[in-house]
């Protein structure tokens, strides 16, 4: 494993629930790279946020990624979720055992691509229904298996640190956790 996560973004991704995750997962010295679903140099956020992309997804070698996450923002769910040569990607990472992770309205993709039957998953209240197959739980971010799901905007530090577990482990995410003053 080489530790090398990509995080998709399409217009209407929700800012706080991507960029927290960049910026924990950089904190706790992985590597993640913003990618533009659409191969745009800069994505539009849900609250006209313009974040810059470190590349785009012509440009993107999927064979050197561990991780690929998905952030939540109603339009921008729809618009990940539109783009076929990313779910073909997000299928593939599922099926090899490669860890797939979703925030917000983002784990419906995953209902809808049936990689929750029999696991424990959690989304935005408001796609909860889309999560087909899972035991659905109000936790604020959920790992079964290679799945990683979380609520929302305001369990954004708890999803990155859950990310950052699957790489660096419990404990270091724990210490992350403390110097960034976030007490569960």
């Amino acid at each position: 494993m080489n530790n090398k996560i990509a995080i998709f973004f399409a217009e209407g991704f929700e800012e706080i629930e991507a960029l927290t995750v960049v910026d924990i997962c950089r904190r706790m010295d992985l590597s993640i790279d913003m990618v533009s679903a659409y191969n745009e140099a800069s994505v539009l956020g849900s609250h006209d946020i313009l974040v810059k992309m470190d590349q785009t997804f012509d440009e993107t070698d999927f064979s050197q990624y561990d991780m690929l996450v998905l952030p939540g923002g109603g339009k921008g769910t729809k618009g990940l979720e539109a783009c076929e040569p990313l779910m073909a990607k997000v299928d593939e990472f599922y099926k090899s055992g490669k860890w797939v992770a979703a925030i917000c309205a983002a784990p419906s993709i995953f209902g809808h691509r049936g990689f929750l039957a029999g696991r424990k998953a959690c989304s935005y209240p408001a796609f909860e229904s889309q999560l087909e197959g899972a035991t659905v739980t109000a936790g604020p971010v959920e790992v079964d298996g290679n799945v990683i799901t979380s609520r929302g905007m305001g369990t954004s530090l708890d999803f990155a640190l859950a990310i950052g577990a699957v790489f660096c482990g419990e404990e270091a995410a724990k210490a992350m956790a403390a110097k960034v003053v976030y007490n569960k």
